[in-house]
């Protein structure tokens, strides 16, 4: 990475502890990434936005922000990118994936609280995280009460604006959730000092579409046997797609899938045919949270799909593009978003069912299901799953762990295990 000491400085980090974790970053993604067998060369693209996670990809966020441009952060698949672009401004995912400014960060928060949500404030109060710092309003939402209480002590130092996710999705759900995207709209337009037009919006709702079906097509790909990408390598691309530039990110990504193509017609792969497929759903795994995919596909089996918001959920539908008029095309924003199985939602069926019919399109052996430790919402839907999937004749691996290394020895036993049952 090139020396931004400079840019981090402007930007208020603290950057002695800054050093520290980009110290750490680089041996850890080496190993769990750079040491794969066969990688698709077209990975080297997002190998580099790795690299340059805090440097190049900040420095394109302060460029557009000296233009008089706006950078709006978020943490969750419930806030509509589209409004964001429509109105000229960036929309970023914020770091949330490791330990990191824990003291700080306990300090506001319980100790036993949700690791992802002792994450984020870490990294905002410990003044790690550049996107943070860049961010002109940070979006919240209420898919847990975790982190809605959070938002209100985060919004004692950054301006944060918390979106109502509804809990059903009954009709009364379905207006609501319409008037916070609205309402929404209306705050990117103060924010940003430019107003949403039919026009940008449809082309910012075609834009980010385009990212999605790309995300799909490499979805789709990871369907044949073998498989022509790692999961590690898949889910690094979606937890990319968060923050990187939607129509360069959009392009790089169907170039890989032209060279997975490739592959496929050749029979080649990179775990040879009839490795143990598996799904990994759950809790949302966050940069750098790897610690459980590289474990599943170090112990003999390839994750072919992940059913989480970093991964299908964010991907799996679009915004219809049949509208005309401004009101429609936010309707028909609104009513993409509440088609996310998010486990807030109750009951959530759509979820249970999408689990048993990923398991027969990708043809996968079993699931794992991964919840990060005191996530409620999916710790106790992780019932629900698991008797889906028993009716199903589906096996199960239920697993909850945090971001240290701790349990990395019993995580991959189990694991091991798990794959040979499989096998």
């Amino acid at each position: 990475m090139s020396n931004y000491s400079e840019m981090w400085s402007s930007l208020g980090l603290n950057l002695e502890a800054h050093d520290q974790l980009l110290k750490v970053l680089p041996p850890t993604y080496h190993d769990v990434y750079l040491t794969q067998p066969n990688r698709p060369k077209n990975m080297e693209y997002f190998d580099f936005v790795v690299n340059e996670i805090h440097g190049l990809r900040i420095q394109e966020l302060q460029e557009h922000k000296k233009a008089g441009g706006k950078v709006i952060g978020a943490f969750c698949v419930f806030v509509p990118e589209e409004i964001v672009r429509a109105a000229g401004g960036i929309c970023i995912g914020l770091c949330s994936g490791i330990d990191i400014g824990t003291a700080e960060a306990e300090q506001v928060l319980p100790r036993n609280i949700c690791p992802l949500i002792k994450s984020f404030m870490g990294f905002k109060l410990a003044k790690i995280c550049p996107y943070f710092e860049s961010c002109d309003l940070v979006v919240g939402e209420t898919t847990c009460d975790g982190k809605k209480k959070a938002f209100e002590i985060l919004n004692d130092y950054v301006p944060v604006h918390v979106m109502e996710t509804p809990q059903m999705k009954k009709g009364r759900d379905r207006d609501l959730w319409l008037e916070e995207v609205k309402d929404f709209a209306r705050l990117v337009e103060e924010t940003t000092g430019n107003q949403i037009s039919a026009a940008t919006l449809a082309r910012s709702i075609n834009e980010v579409n385009g990212k999605r079906r790309a995300l799909r097509r490499l979805a789709d790909l990871r369907k044949c046997d073998p498989a022509p990408i790692s999961g590690k390598d898949s889910l690094l691309i979606e937890q990319i797609a968060m923050y990187d530039d939607v129509e360069r990110f959009t392009a790089r990504v169907n170039q890989l899938c032209d060279e997975l193509e490739q592959r496929v017609q050749a029979g080649e792969g990179v775990f040879p045919a009839k490795t143990p497929r598996v799904i990994v759903t759950g809790t949302p795994m966050a940069i750098p949270n790897w610690k459980v995919p590289h474990i599943i596909e170090t112990s003999g089996a390839v994750i072919v799909a992940e059913e989480l918001c970093t991964g299908l959920r964010y991907f799996e539908n679009e915004v219809a593009e049949d509208a005309t008029g401004l009101d429609n095309m936010l309707e028909n924003v609104a009513a993409r978003y509440m088609g996310i199985n998010c486990a807030v939602f109750t009951p959530n069926p759509g979820r249970l069912e999408k689990l048993v019919q990923l398991v027969k399109e990708y043809n996968a052996g079993g699931v794992i299901h991964c919840t990060l430790s005191f996530c409620d919402p999916y710790a106790v839907e992780a019932n629900r799953v698991e008797k889906m999937l028993k009716q199903e004749g589906i096996p199960l691996l239920k697993i909850e762990t945090g971001y240290d290394q701790e349990d990395a020895g019993q995580l991959k036993t189990r694991i091991e295990a798990f794959v040979e049952m499989l096998k």
